[in-house]
């Protein structure tokens, strides 16, 4: 195995309890679950030598094996996503070059994201990991503003220096910008697409990184690395008119529910 995809999946959560497998509908009607949809995306990139769920929870494996994912099935201790891979790592054992973490929230990663991820992180010999940033246009920044001032905790946005490595990931809306931008034009925010690649060296040692202050606050499990000094590759990539948005809040549902039947995906 080279490149493999680790899609990681809890039950358990204070925000979304069950979010794995809430139902959502595209555009023939047919409801799949956010689980079903994330795996799809990774079925869909052909660089992906293997690609696994990867969960503690016995009915999130049932339902994955019944839609045809392979299924590891690791401890209820990992704290969050990063961790888990980094777990699934240990039980695919040596011979893998890089694992990428799909996370199960993020049904509308088009596959060219996860390809630029791919030759992103090759490319950066500097960088522990890489991730990919969308620039925002003027609807996609108003709709982070709109979460932030309904007090929901919506998209991650990320500032990167000039040569793309990452300076911080936060769950505010940043840089702070007061102009205002029209629905389709480019703004100076990038919005964090929750995906990575991880050089395997770092994705076994970040367990047993201490989490640090800025981990706490944000929640946020990309800043460890950022805390014990490892670079992050900031890949941007391009919606080529795709929408895109995660799945944070059971609010999101119907938002993402319209995407699917905007750009007319089953």
């Amino acid at each position: 195995m080279s490149v493999v995809c680790v899609i990681p999946a809890r039950f358990a959560s204070t925000r979304y309890p069950g979010k794995p497998l809430a139902e959502l509908r595209g555009a023939t009607g047919e409801a799949r679950s956010l689980i079903e949809r994330s795996w799809r995306a990774a079925c869909e990139v052909d660089q992906f030598d293997a690609i696994y769920v990867a969960t503690d929870d016995d009915r999130i494996a049932e339902a994955a094996k019944a839609f045809g994912a392979d299924v590891l099935m690791t401890l209820d201790t990992c704290r969050n996503g990063t961790e888990r891979c980094a777990e699934a790592l240990g039980l695919l054992g040596d011979g893998v070059e890089m694992v990428v973490n799909l996370q199960g929230d993020a049904p509308l990663t088009p596959p060219w994201f996860l390809v630029a991820l791919i030759e992103g992180l090759r490319s950066d010999s500097q960088a522990a990991l890489a991730t990919p940033i969308l620039r925002c246009d003027g609807e996609t920044l108003a709709a982070l503003k709109a979460d932030r001032a309904a007090g929901r905790v919506g998209g991650t946005t990320a500032v990167c220096d000039s040569e793309k490595h990452a300076l911080y990931f936060s769950k505010e809306v940043i840089p702070y910008t007061a102009q205002d931008y029209a629905p389709d034009a480019e703004t100076p925010v990038f919005h964090h697409v929750g995906v990575y690649a991880y050089r395997p060296w770092a994705l076994h040692a970040y367990p047993d990184w201490s989490v640090g202050p800025l981990e706490t606050l944000e929640g946020l499990e990309q800043l460890r690395f950022l805390e014990a000094g490892h670079k992050v590759r900031c890949v941007e990539v391009e919606a080529r008119g795709r929408k895109f948005w995660e799945l944070n809040n059971p609010e999101d549902i119907p938002r993402i529910e319209s995407m699917l039947s905007e750009m007319g995906l089953p």
